[in-house]
Order: C-alpha cells, then structure tokens, then sequence
C-alpha cells in the first residue's frame, strides 16, 4: 500500500489560530507545501490565501503535487454567493480540490432546500470546473441519526444530478479539524462516523479528516474504505510515527 497517495497533508490555521504573525504563518505553510512536494503525497491542503503561493511552489519544483483548498471555512454559514465567489477565486488561484463547508447548522435546523440548493450549485461549479469537490459534514457536530440523514442527502443530490462517472469526483468529508467540543470528546473522523457516512454515501467516496494521528489509524480507515485522509501529520503517518498535531 502507497499511503501516501491517500494522505493530503493539511495546514489550514490562521496566523491568529497558530500564534504566529502573518510573516510567519506564510513560512509555515511554505514548509508543509515543500514537505508535501518533497514526499510525494497526493495533495496539499491549505486556505484559499495560500492556493496561488501553492501553485508558484509546484510549477518550479515541476512536482505533480494537487492543491485543495476550504470554501466557507470551518462554519459553512456564508451565503450561496459568497461560498460560489470563494470557490471562483480558488479555482483561478489553481486550486485542484474544493472542500466546501455544508451549512451543517440550516440542515439541523431543517432548512433543507437551502442546503440541497447550496449543495447542487457549487458542485455544479466544481464539477464544470474539472475539479474534486468534497462536502464536509462535520461529524462532530451531528448525532448519529444526522450523519447519516446528511449523508445520504448529499448522496442523493449528487446521484439524481450528476451523471455515474463523475461520482467519484464528489467526496463527503467528515471534519473540518476545528470544531468545538464540549468534555474534550473527538471533533474529527471516528470509526463510527465513518462506518456511517460509508454506508450513507456510497457510491460517493468518503474522506476522514481530523484526528487520524497514526499509521495505524490511517491503515485502519482506508480497510474502512475511505478514500483520502486529512491530517497534519502525514509525513510522521507515512513513516510510521505518531503525530502531535491537532488533526
């Protein structure tokens, strides 16, 4: 198994978020972006600021990395507008994969033709666009019955638009990494939550994302049956280390 060809190495904090100034938060991202070419992982994830710096980065280094990128990052709250015009940008920036935060909020509410609207048209963009979208769900902040209801709702968008060869290019997500949770419980991909986003949204692919710290772990999602991994602590996963690292 070449883990690393399932493995997007992820940096996606803010300077505030890191601690750190902007000046510094760029050379951070700029080490995980050469880390990633140099090891050769499938992709980079990184904010919608640091895309065209990404793309700089690759072409010189003539590397077949990917560049993802997060669309209305971590609430999802933003208007359609607003999350199409962040996705417009990315995809002029040179981003390969767009990672849209569903409005988990509006569905738990039960607004759920805002969120099937929002759903179809950035996937429309994305998909028109040759890109990977990925929708993520926010496991943490769901109960099981919701996992699987947004799931399979996203599923069923997807399956009723889209013709059956694009399917694999629209991934549910599980996490944006920065959830908030009460008691200290996980606030990423878990064994259960993926089992159930597995069954919920197939023939969709599936990403883990958040809290997969080991190689182990990572082994143990892609048996599941995930298809991509997010962490920032791919290359200690791929050498068999255990990360540190928040998700």
């Amino acid at each position: 198994m070449n883990i690393k060809q399932y493995l997007d190495s992820t940096y996606l904090k803010t300077a505030e978020q890191a601690g750190l100034s902007e000046e510094k938060n760029v050379l951070v991202a700029k080490g995980f972006i050469q880390e990633a070419i140099e090891e050769g992982f499938k992709l980079i994830m990184i904010r919608p600021d640091m895309v065209s710096l990404a793309k700089k980065m690759i072409t010189e280094a003539n590397s077949t990395l990917q560049i993802g990128t997060v669309i209305d990052f971590p609430e999802g709250k933003s208007s359609l507008e607003e999350k199409l015009s962040e996705a417009i940008q990315a995809i002029h920036d040179g981003a390969d994969d767009l990672d849209f935060v569903c409005n988990y909020e509006a569905f738990k509410k039960g607004d759920i033709d805002l969120v099937k609207e929002g759903i179809l048209r950035c996937t429309q963009l994305g998909l028109a666009s040759k890109k990977v979208v990925k929708w993520i769900i926010e496991v943490a902040a769901l109960n099981d019955k919701q996992i699987i209801q947004l799931s399979s709702l996203i599923k069923n968008v997807i399956v009723s638009n889209f013709e059956q060869e694009l399917f694999p290019k629209v991934f549910v997500k599980s996490s944006t990494g920065f959830y908030k949770t009460e008691g200290d419980l996980p606030n990423g991909a878990t064994i259960p939550a993926i089992k159930m986003m597995l069954e919920n949204a197939s023939p969709l692919p599936v990403k883990a994302a958040g809290g997969v710290r080991t190689y182990e772990e990572a082994v143990a999602m892609i048996q599941l049956g995930v298809k991509r991994i997010g962490t920032s602590g791919a290359k200690m996963i791929a050498n068999g280390q255990n990360s540190t690292n928040e998700y």
